[in-house]
C-alpha cells in the first residue's frame, strides 16, 4: 500500500516562502532601533545617522566644517594680503615717479637759472678794449697836439691790425670818420654812458648793433690826428665832446684792472 504525505501545518515552507520572513524580520528589527546598536563604528562615531524613511542622510560633523570656514577665511585673508601689497607697491611706483619728475625738474630750473645768471654776469662783466695791453697816454695829459690842451681820453698801446673790443654791453651809435679822431666807433652802454675808440684801422659793425663785452668792433691803426698806431679810448656822460670822464677810473669801477 503506498504512503502519502498530508497536508497542511505540516508541509515546510518553500525557499520563497522563508526569504520573505527573513526581509520582515529585519525590517521590524529597523523599526524598533535593534539595527542601528550594529551600525559600524566608523559611522557611530565620525556621522550621525539620520533617518528619512529607508534612505540614510549623513551629516558633517562641527569639527570638519570649522576647519573648511578656516581654510576659507585663511584664503580671503592672503588675497587681501596680496592686494594690499600691490596697491602698496604701486603707490611707491607712483612716489618715486612724482619723486625723480620733481628732481628733474629741479634740476632743469636750476640749471636756468645758473645760465641766467652765468648770462646777467657776461652781460654786466667789463672787459679792456685791447687784451693784454697798457695805457701809454693818460687821461689829461697836456700837449698842443690835442685841441682842448688836454687829453680827453687814454692811449692804449696796439700795434696796427689789433683787435678793438668793446668794452661791454651796448649799442652802437656811430661808426665812421670822425675828423681827428679818424675812423671811430661810438657805443651808448647800458648804464648810459658812452665809450669812444677812436684811430681806428677799419670798423666792423654798424650803427643799430648790439655788442656784448668783448666783442670785436674793429682793430687799431693811425687813422686821423696820430704819430703812430694806438686806440684812442674815451668815455663821457652824453653823446656830445666836452663830457669826457676818466676812463681808467670808469674801467676800475667796473672790474677791470687797467
Amino acid at each position: 500500500m503506498a504512503f502519502t504525505r498530508a497536508t497542511g501545518k505540516h508541509r515546510r515552507p518553500s525557499r520563497m516562502q522563508r526569504s520573505t520572513a527573513r526581509a520582515a524580520g529585519v525590517a521590524a528589527l529597523a523599526t524598533t532601533g535593534v539595527v542601528g546598536t550594529l551600525a559600524a563604528p566608523a559611522l557611530a562615531a565620525g556621522t550621525a545617522a539620520e533617518h528619512t524613511g529607508l534612505t540614510p542622510v549623513v551629516s558633517i560633523g562641527d569639527t570638519v566644517a570649522d576647519r573648511i570656514e578656516a581654510q576659507a577665511a585663511a584664503q580671503r585673508h592672503a588675497a587681501e594680503v596680496a592686494e594690499a601689497e600691490r596697491k602698496a607697491a604701486e603707490e611707491a611706483r607712483e612716489r618715486a615717479a612724482r619723486a625723480a619728475e620733481e628732481a628733474a625738474e629741479r634740476a632743469r630750473e636750476a640749471k636756468e637759472r645758473a645760465a641766467r645768471e652765468a648770462e646777467r654776469k657776461r652781460l654786466t662783466t667789463y672787459v679792456s678794449p685791447i687784451a693784454g695791453s697798457y695805457v701809454s697816454t693818460g687821461y689829461k695829459s697836456g700837449g698842443a697836439v690835442w685841441s682842448s690842451g688836454s687829453h680827453t681820453g687814454v692811449d692804449f698801446h696796439a700795434a696796427g691790425g689789433t683787435p678793438v673790443r668793446s668794452v661791454g654791453t651796448g649799442t652802437v651809435v656811430e661808426a665812421g670818420w670822425g675828423g681827428a679822431y679818424g675812423n671811430q666807433i661810438v657805443i651808448r652802454m647800458n648804464d648810459g654812458t658812452y665809450t669812444q675808440y677812436g684811430h681806428l684801422s677799419s670798423i666792423g659793425v654798424s650803427v643799430g648793433r648790439q655788442v656784448t663785452p668783448g666783442t670785436q668792433i674793429g682793430l687799431s691803426g693811425a687813422t686821423g690826428n696820430v704819430t703812430g698806431p694806438h686806440l684812442h679810448f674815451e668815455v663821457r656822460t652824453s653823446q656830445e665832446y666836452g663830457s669826457d670822464i676818466d676812463p681808467v677810473a670808469y674801467l676800475r669801477s667796473h672790474g677791470v684792472a687797467v
